[in-house]
């Protein structure tokens, strides 16, 4: 791999300084810094083109509208997002919604950071996998509606179920197999829940899911219930970038 040229955004130039060394001899680099959003736009505004800009933010408004400025105007910078901490998953559906291409605690080691690093230049989306057990498993608090949201009304029953097995980060082999119907059939289903629902992909519609009240259910599959979560890699399956084949 080339070397790969990063802008990093963080308000504590000893954490700035401190993961600079760790990636010395790298294939990493990060060649610019910003202590705030707002100045890091700043620089991409004047000519900055680096693969990646690696963001550490408090999921504020104002960060949230800068990260999604930072997708719209360039498509192909990959937006990593530091995180302190994993207690409000919302933060982590708002960021993907904002098109963050991962969302990695800033306590990982250096070689896992690396090899994030590597997936999301591969095209992947990526999230801890301790984030994902406890996503499906329920464990944190999500501020989820206590009841779903009236938007589910407007999808079939099918598709409710079709929108679990994204939470589980399913393919459409297993999905198939799981609600005992084609793999053509949930194709048709799932163009059609991403329609209903104004999403462009897979990862979209599951942050659709989560933030309208649906979770994976701890019960058995079958062509009428929800399906039985299952731990998820840091790399998640299923949850491809824009315009997937669905």
């Amino acid at each position: 791999m080339n070397n790969v040229e990063m802008l990093l955004i963080d308000a504590n130039k000893l954490f700035r300084e401190g993961l600079k060394k760790l990636l010395d001899g790298s294939a990493f680099t990060i060649t610019d810094e910003a202590d705030s959003m707002a100045e890091g736009m700043q620089k991409l505004e004047q000519g900055q083109r680096p693969k990646v800009c690696l963001v550490e933010f408090d999921a504020g408004a104002d960060d949230i509208s800068v990260l999604q400025q930072m997708r719209e105007k360039y498509a192909e910078l990959k937006l990593v997002v530091l995180a302190a901490s994993t207690r409000n998953i919302h933060n982590l559906a708002r960021c993907f919604e904002a098109g963050a291409d991962a969302y990695l605690l800033k306590n990982i080691s250096p070689d896992a950071l690396k090899q994030s690093l590597k997936l999301v230049l591969l095209g992947e989306k990526v999230f801890p996998t301790r984030l994902a057990a406890m996503l499906i498993s329920g464990q944190v608090d999500t501020q989820r509606p206590a009841a779903a949201s009236p938007d589910l009304e407007g999808l079939s029953e099918r598709e409710i179920q079709i929108l679990r097995c994204l939470l589980n980060g399913h393919p459409n082999k297993v999905i198939a197999k799981k609600l005992n119907i084609t793999e053509a059939t949930v194709k048709v289903h799932l163009k059609g829940v991403l329609k209903k629902i104004n999403a462009a992909n897979r990862t979209q519609a599951a942050i659709w899911a989560l933030n309208n009240g649906l979770s994976a259910e701890n019960a058995p599959m079958t062509p009428r219930r929800g399906a039985l979560p299952s731990a998820q890699p840091t790399s998640v399956p299923g949850m491809e970038q824009a315009n997937p084949s669905v």
